[in-house]
């Protein structure tokens, strides 16, 4: 009898350390001072564009746009992610990405050119798409085969800069547009921010 409560005990005991062994991985607050793109090595910003991943190991990666995420990927592999986010691009919530519904259109403006955008849900991801004409909606799953093809008109409007610094604004691809010495200037001014 003793030895059926201890193998049970055992039984148990097994259970919970299992179970308690199991990481929960979350997002990390941007820092704009600080954060660099792990792949492009631009600032970072505290927007609809940023995206992150943890490791198994506890790194945590940040990138400027879903598309370096995506590149990192493909150059490290995913065996090793723990979790990625997304953010909702209506109000910035971090998502995980495989929970997150996408919308691609290569006029999107993002901050290097890949033209996906995150939302929270279905219905917010055709809501936008119904707004603005144009796009197509993925999930996780179907961006995952996604060409990855960046806009190289948009990456070199600003005289031939590699980053898109007015992707930045929080805008629609129509919002937000501004005059060629507006763009000029805000895109110095993020490359100033970053040191380059």
């Amino acid at each position: 009898m003793k030895k059926t409560v201890w193998i049970g005990l055992v039984i148990v005991l097994i259970g919970i350390l299992v179970g308690c062994g199991g990481k929960e991985y979350k997002p990390v607050a941007i820092d704009e001072n600080v954060d660099k793109c792990a792949i492009c090595n631009m600032q970072v910003k505290d927007d609809a564009f940023a995206t992150q991943l943890t490791t198994k190991d506890g790194q945590n990666m940040k990138f400027d746009d879903i598309g370096c995420m995506n590149e990192w990927k493909a150059k490290n592999g995913t065996d090793n992610i723990g979790a990625q986010f997304v953010r909702d691009y209506n109000n910035l919530e971090w998502i995980k990405y495989e929970d997150a519904v996408y919308v691609y259109d290569a006029s999107f403006k993002s901050p290097m050119a890949y033209g996906v955008y995150s939302f929270k849900d279905r219905s917010s991801a055709e809501q936008f798409v119904a707004e603005e004409g144009t796009g197509i909606v993925m999930n996780a799953e179907q961006l995952a085969s996604h060409s990855w093809d960046r806009n190289q008109d948009m990456m070199h409007m600003h005289g031939g800069e590699d980053h898109d610094a007015e992707a930045h604004t929080h805008s629609g691809p129509e919002e937000g547009s501004h005059s060629e010495s507006d763009a000029d200037a805000e895109a110095h001014d993020s490359h100033s921010d970053t040191g380059m």
